[in-house]
């Protein structure tokens, strides 16, 4: 049996390891805002029910289906806010980029800017999504299509 020290030094693990990115993948699917505050939300409620967290096969995913679910209910309106992009701070950016993002369909989205924003590979987006790699490359796909297509962008 683990003592109180030792479950606390093992979540302090778990948190440091899982909460980057738990917060991009939220973010990715309810808007920056929202996501860190549903990833707040998520651990404090893996902190409550660690017990039972600590033996799941996937906890991170689980939390980000609970994160997701808990910050659309807060919300009661989808409107996605992705952070602004700043010019000064980044290089060139497609202005119409993030308007673009917002209006992907939310699964397409997420993929999207887990894999190309913030460089998750397949096999991490498909754990994180409970998906095959598969299915994660056809979002991926159909997410860029429509985003180069309200771009104007050929290839």
């Amino acid at each position: 049996m683990l003592t109180d020290r030792a479950l606390g030094g093992a979540f302090e693990i778990f948190v440091k390891e899982t909460e980057p990115r738990l917060r991009e993948a939220l973010s990715a699917s309810l808007g920056s805002d929202r996501g860190r505050e549903a990833t707040a939300d998520a651990l404090a409620y893996a902190w409550e029910h660690w017990d039972r967290i600590r033996e799941m096969d996937n906890p991170s995913g689980y939390l980000f289906v609970l994160g997701r679910e808990r910050g659309r209910k807060a919300a009661r309106r989808r409107v996605v806010t992705l952070l602004p992009i700043d010019p000064a701070r980044m290089p060139w950016v497609e202005p119409g980029l993030v308007d673009a993002l917002e209006q992907l369909p939310e699964r397409q989205r997420i993929v999207v800017m887990l894999l190309y924003c913030f460089e998750w590979t397949m096999g991490e987006t498909a754990a994180l999504l409970g998906l095959s790699k598969s299915t994660v490359q056809s979002y991926a796909e159909r997410g860029l299509s429509k985003l180069r297509n309200r771009l104007g962008v050929e290839i």
